[in-house]
């Protein structure tokens, strides 16, 4: 392990080298910066090859499947979002944070998280199924995409592997095994198009790549020295990682409903082709998601162990992380925004192009989204998950009663208003409303206003 470390120590020195002398002088001092840092390179490369290939493979299927059939793919995914919470169990922060703490009860928190999350995929996929033959009983097209894709919450047990890496700040083994499965299933959704394959077809693909992600984890799991049969479950330590995740199970629930209901309601109340043209500006809207999951994972263990060295370096570290999401907000929504119409035709083609002003809308939510996700590393480590709950039930319920108020008169446009309102209160609003988040909503209206770094 150590020949693992002292190679990687080198691979970081190597290239911080190139940095200007200010930075270089800094990260020197700070070794536990340099391994956020390099870690949060590692994510980076990884959801810039996602990225960037994902929304070509993204843009040809929809340019050759059009909107309605588009729209029907786009509405079986979200569909099946809504049930994912029940496969993820919410186990994430809460695993990750306990090895962080305590790296020797790995075999047993990873055995007993897979054997919940296996578990979990199984109904996950059981109630996905029935729900879609109970609202669509005469569209077999329908149900058979939303069983295929929720077939893959299966395969997803096996990501309890990347809560070990991401506990020691080791991302790029989980980057190798992600990027190779989603590479192979690029070119496999290339084949089929070239092919003139069938809408069905590219449910199957993203299946596969759940598959195949997940024997590529065990593998470079192994490589590590790492054995899977050590792993073992037990009944005492599923019930503390339940106590600890149901609020964010149903936090879970809540965050899929507030992400995804607008394209089922959309769905239910206009058509498949309309969830085509607004899944354009949801697709160029969330291709930048990446950015605060990848720092949220690299940040949170440096924040854990601020917390326990105390107050002030803890929420010295938390503003700076609160002003770095606003500002990186801030440069991707004001040129999207400008931009948003002329995007969507030169990418999309004439049939999407409605989805410019969508995007020029719906943009915006990706500042109170950074935020939001900035904020969860905030009640991780605080272990404040009913209040995470809360602060997103009251978004979630606003967003679906004003996409209920608005589809109808505006449609796609409407559901943009509708997701930007309740990010923004579910992120920000909220937390005016419970005094000890009053603390939180100063700071996070200080990084709206005044993103300050340094």
């Amino acid at each position: 392990m150590s020949e693992h470390h002292n190679s990687d120590e080198r691979k970081f020195r190597l290239w911080m080298r190139w940095l200007p002398g200010i930075f270089r002088k800094k990260l020197e001092e700070r070794d536990d910066l340099q391994k956020v840092i390099g870690n949060t390179g590692w994510q980076f490369v990884d959801n810039l090859v996602r990225m960037g290939i994902g929304l070509l493979i993204g843009i040809w299927v929809a340019r050759y499947l059009g909107p309605g059939p588009f729209g029907l793919l786009s509405f079986a995914l979200a569909f099946v979002a809504l049930f994912s919470p029940l496969a993820s169990l919410g186990l994430d922060d809460i695993v990750v944070r306990n090895l962080v703490r305590d790296p020797t009860t790995r075999d047993e928190s990873l055995g007993t998280a897979f054997v919940l999350k296996l578990i979990g995929g199984i109904v996950s996929l059981a109630a996905a199924t029935a729900v879609i033959f109970v609202l669509r009983p005469e569209n077999g097209l329908s149900r058979a995409l939303v069983a295929i894709i929720a077939a893959g919450a299966l395969f997803q047990a096996f990501n309890v592997i990347e809560f070990w890496f991401n506990s020691q700040v080791q991302a790029r083994y989980v980057v190798v095994a992600r990027s190779t499965a989603f590479l192979f299933c690029a070119g496999v959704k290339v084949a089929l198009i070239l092919g003139g394959a069938p809408l069905i077809a590219f449910a199957w693909v993203g299946t596969l790549e759940f598959l195949l992600g997940a024997l590529l984890l065990v593998l470079v799991y192994r490589s590590r020295g790492l054995n899977l049969r050590r792993w073992s479950s037990r009944l005492t330590r599923a019930k503390t990682l339940l106590r600890d995740s149901w609020p964010l199970i149903l936090s879970c629930i809540v965050i899929m409903i507030y992400l995804r209901i607008d394209q089922v309601m959309l769905g239910e109340m206009v058509g498949s082709e309309a969830v085509g043209v607004y899944s354009v500006a949801v697709r160029l809207t969330e291709v930048w998601l990446f950015i605060p999951t990848a720092i949220y994972w690299s940040v949170l263990p440096s924040l854990v162990e601020a917390r326990a060295a105390g107050n002030d370096l803890f929420y010295s570290r938390l503003q700076k992380y609160y002003n770095l999401m606003a500002l990186l907000a801030y440069l991707i929504a004001i040129p999207v925004m400008l931009l948003a119409r002329w995007l969507v035709l030169s990418l999309f083609g004439s049939p999407y192009e409605e989805a410019g002003l969508m995007l020029a809308v719906m943009i915006w939510a990706n500042l109170f989204t950074f935020l939001e996700v900035a904020r969860s590393a905030f009640f991780n480590v605080m272990n404040w998950n009913r209040i995470y709950f809360v602060t997103l039930s009251l978004g979630a319920a606003l967003n679906v009663l004003l996409n209920w108020l608005l589809i109808p008169r505006y449609g796609g446009l409407g559901a943009a208003i509708a997701t930007c309102v309740s990010y923004w209160f579910a992120a920000h609003g909220a937390c005016f409303l419970y005094k000890p988040l009053h603390r939180t909503a100063f700071m996070l209206t200080r990084a709206l206003l005044y993103p300050k770094l340094w």
